[in-house]
Formats: C-alpha cells, structure tokens, sequence
C-alpha cells in the first residue's frame, strides 16, 4: 500500500476534528477547521516532524503504538482504525492483546464533562487520554509514568496525599487487577514487558504477583496536595466502559465546600497554564 496513501488519510481524518472537539483552545486565524499538525502531536503524544514525515510519505514503518496514538487523537471510529492499521502495514491487534480504542461515544462522555476531571485508562491502568482539568489536578504524566503501576511500586509520583495503609491498599489493588489483566490478555506484548519489569525492580511487587493477592477497587476520597491551590479533598470513582475494560477515572467535589471553590479555581488557573 503505498505510503502517500496512508498520509491522504491522515491529512483527511485531522482536517475533520476542530480544536473544540479535542478540547483544545482555537488558537487564533486558521486557514482549514481541523488540527494543526502541532495540535495533533500534542494530542497523540508524537512529534510534529514525525507526522510531517507520515503525511509526506517520507516515514515508512510507524509503530503498532503510534498508530494506535493516532487513532486516538483523531477520535477514528472503529473501521476506521483497522482501516488506519492496514494503511500503516500493520494487522489489527487481535482479542489477545489489551484494547486501547476509545470509542467516539466515550470521547462524547469526556467532552460533556469538561468541568470535572477525567481520564481514560486502559485494563493496563495505563494513562490513554485526560483532559485538561485532570491533567492540572494530577500532573501531566509522560512515559513510562503514564501507568498507575509504575508510579505506585517504581516512581513514586503522585501528588495524592497517601498514608502507608492506602498505599499498600492501592499496591494490591493494582497487582491485584495486572493479574486479571495478563489472564484475559496473555498476547499482549506492552502488559508482559510491563509485569517483568515492574517484577524485575519492585519486590514488593514481586511477593504481591507470587502470592497471588486480590482486591477490587472501591469508589475512595482522595486529597490531593496541589502546588497553585493548596489541598482538596475529592471523591474518585472509577467506571467501567463494558467490552474493551477501558476505565473513565473522575474527581468530584462536594458541592459548597471550600473543596469545590478550589477546584472551580483551578478549572480557570491551571487549564489557563496549561494551554499557554
């Protein structure tokens, strides 16, 4: 198939979203409605000279992960994605391996929640897409820090404000769901790079894997020690989107608490920081 082809397509599928659909500011004077090429890199996680080089043709081998990357951006519907994979080269990843589509319709339920925090995870608990509110409540996670396991048992990185107990509590609830997770996915190659390394330098996690603990996650209050407008107690509740195992994390305040000022506070500051 030949690569201008694959970059036809590109042009075409980032020339339907509008900034607004992906959650993004207009950004003045624009010659056609879509995504810039800048907006797209920022969204997909991918630089912009590589995109440049993906619509040029001049890029011929992109990976399973920057496909799929792009497909999310682009908010692709699901023959669209295949249709992407193929133009790339590439077979569709099969029912053993991790989905980490979002479909049109859970990109409709982010878009109406603008004023809460939200993310979407995959069954990996890896970070797929936030928005900007919950990207200025957490923190704006890159590599490998994208995933919930390897910030609990490796990095440490989180501005939750945890006790020993709940941070075991939540080490075992994530060892605890990665084991579920490598039953139902036993081909994907991302989860058990993941489960080796994590095994490789974590013992904690190690004994955790080996001893076969379990635990299901329950909707908890969270305080989150936020460095512009101090601490704010939140209700965190996870919801399961049925058939491809993605979860929608959000964070909500009870309303007329100072909890709830903060964070109608940070919803103008920190979205402002973040898109400047």
């Amino acid at each position: 198939m030949p690569q201008t082809e694959l970059g036809e397509a590109l042009r075409t599928w980032r020339d339907r979203v509008t900034p607004d659909q992906a959650g993004l500011p207009p950004g003045g004077r624009r010659r056609a409605p879509g995504l810039r090429r800048e907006e797209l890199s920022q969204l997909a996680g991918i630089s912009a000279d590589y995109i440049v080089r993906l619509e040029q043709g001049r890029a011929t081998n992109p990976s399973p992960q920057i496909v799929e990357a792009l497909a999310r951006a682009l908010r692709l519907k699901q023959g669209e994605r295949a249709h992407l994979f193929h133009l790339a080269g590439l077979a569709e990843p099969g029912p053993g391996v991790v989905p980490r589509h979002i479909t049109p319709g859970v990109h409709r339920i982010l878009d109406r929640l603008n004023g809460t925090p939200v993310a979407v995870y995959d069954a990996t608990w890896t970070q797929l897409l936030a928005n900007p509110l919950y990207t200025a409540l957490i923190g704006d996670w890159h590599g490998p820090d994208l995933n919930a396991a390897w910030r609990a048992f490796i990095t440490s990185t989180t501005r939750v404000r945890h006790t020993p107990e709940s941070n075991g509590a939540l080490q075992q609830l994530l060892a605890a769901d990665l084991r579920r997770t490598a039953a139902l996915y036993p081909n994907d190659p991302a989860l058990t790079d993941l489960i080796t390394q994590l095994q490789r330098r974590s013992a904690h996690f190690a004994g955790l894997w080996h001893t076969g603990a379990t635990a299901e996650h329950q909707s908890t209050r969270k305080t989150i020690d936020h460095p512009a407008v101090g601490a704010l107690t939140l209700d965190c509740d996870v919801l399961h989107v049925a058939g491809n195992r993605l979860r929608i994390m959000a964070y909500t305040a009870e309303p007329g608490t100072e909890d709830a000022e903060r964070l109608a506070l940070l919803s103008v500051i920190g979205t402002q920081t973040l898109i400047g």
